[in-house]
């Protein structure tokens, strides 16, 4: 090759990783620290100043693909919505808030561990991810994955993944924050559960930063990882009370029990005193004073509330209108009458069933107001009046807030539940005395 011919042949640029007018670097992008040859990065090169935002972006798309953030980018704080929607009531408002706050500053702090718990929608994800994107913001290597998607990663890793198991199960278990989302909804398997409580277990011994969310109840936990998550000097746990954020108008929080909606018409403004009917006037009185002492209760749920009376003459109204009263004010109860109530028991028998009766029976027993409609009509099976038994015998010893109908009288219903319900230490009743309600001609 002649020199003429080396002189046209185009010249190579080679591109510097670095800025070309850096004066530290001269544009290679990487620096040989000047430190003794007794310390451990001796020889060991760093990048060059000039490249801290190239090093920087790419240190956190690498956190956001291993974090699996990538569709959750845009879930910030600054776009939630700390008092939900317009119309929820003011405690499921401020139930929201509180998760906001204390989400807010478990990302400033990433301290301890952070419990959220409340139903599908109700923002829970949200701040789970505002979380794992503040914290990768600010560079810490964050996992953040739903619990079936850890166990396909630790499963993938026997199909010969670039890891090993035991590289990524002590990843998962040393990453400085670990967020776990929708815990409950994995494949219980022996194998699945020994795995999580593996991983619980050594960050609760070790105290790293750990957020899990969840829409189970805590006592649906394995015990052994609801001894760990009650610990309070741990765990600071977070109830959701709002509704479905894309479903607001289902806010009964018992949308599969509560028969609410049905009775969504039956409001104290409505209820007919019947004065313009021929009904004996000290019969009219004690209609009167069930209302009153229904709305007294609407306003102050404390103890049992017992309306009696036959078919037709307003109990179910009444206590229909107590529950649409206390849910307008954000404290949805849960109503449903006897008989659909041992029905929705029954059905947690099925093969197919998502939910075990202990669940079932434990949201029913535990909640906040319960309305239990037409009591005694149910089928008195040996199954059936014991479950009641062991429904009325919990709320009458947490003297939980309770609303019962019933057209029985005292002596045709189980003496066990008629003995509590006779305690006026706790319990208010009212007799409506008057003929079916027939509408106005």
């Amino acid at each position: 090759m002649t020199d003429e011919q080396k002189t046209d042949e185009p010249i190579r640029q080679v591109k510097m990783p670095g800025d070309p007018n850096c004066p530290i670097c001269g544009g290679i992008g990487w620096l040989r620290q000047d430190l003794p040859i007794d310390h451990p990065d001796f020889g060991k090169i760093v990048p060059c100043s000039c490249r801290a935002e190239e090093v920087t972006q790419s240190a956190r798309s690498k956190l956001y693909r291993m974090s699996s953030l990538d569709a959750l980018k845009d879930l910030r704080f600054d776009n939630f919505e700390k008092r939900g929607r317009l119309g929820l009531g003011q405690l499921q408002a401020d139930s929201l808030e509180n998760a906001y706050n204390q989400a807010k500053t478990f990302a400033e702090n990433r301290e301890g561990w952070l419990l959220m718990m409340g139903r599908y929608g109700c923002g829970k994800t949200h701040l789970a991810a505002a979380i794992a994107n503040a914290a990768i913001e600010s560079n810490v290597a964050t996992l953040f994955l739903t619990v079936p998607d850890l166990l396909d990663w630790l499963r993938f890793a026997y199909a010969g993944s670039e890891l090993s198991f035991e590289d990524r199960f002590e990843e998962i278990r040393e990453i400085p924050l670990l967020i776990l989302d929708d815990f409950g909804t994995q494949n219980a398997t022996p194998w699945a559960q020994e795995k999580i409580f593996q991983i619980i277990n050594h960050r609760y011994v070790n105290q790293l930063a750990t957020v899990v969310t969840s829409n189970m109840l805590i006592d649906d936990f394995d015990g052994r990882i609801r001894s760990r998550i009650q610990d309070p000097n741990l765990v600071t746990v977070v109830k959701i009370l709002a509704p479905d954020f894309r479903n607001p108008t289902d806010d009964t929080g018992h949308p599969e029990l509560s028969s609410l909606a049905l009775h969504s018409r039956q409001t104290f403004g409505n209820f007919d005193l019947r004065q313009n009917e021929k009904i004996p006037q000290e019969s009219l009185n004690h209609l009167k004073n069930a209302f009153v002492a229904a709305r007294d209760f609407a306003e102050h749920p404390r103890g049992w509330l017992l309306l009696t009376g036959p078919y037709g003459c307003g109990k179910t109204h009444l206590a229909a209108a107590i529950g649409n009263y206390q849910a307008g004010l954000g404290f949805p109860p849960l109503m449903v009458s006897v008989p659909d109530l041992l029905d929705h028991l029954r059905a947690t028998f099925s093969p197919n069933s998502t939910v075990s009766l202990d669940r079932r029976f434990e949201e029913v027993r535990t909640s906040r107001l319960l309305i239990l409609d037409d009591l005694g009509t149910q089928s008195a099976t040996p199954w059936a009046r014991e479950k009641l038994y062991q429904l009325f015998n919990y709320r009458y010893s947490a003297e939980l807030p309770t609303v019962i109908t019933t057209s029985s009288k005292p002596e045709e219903l189980d003496p066990r539940l008629n003995s509590r319900m006779q305690d006026r230490r706790l319990c208010q009743m009212f007799v409506l005395p008057v003929p079916a309600y027939q509408g106005r001609v």
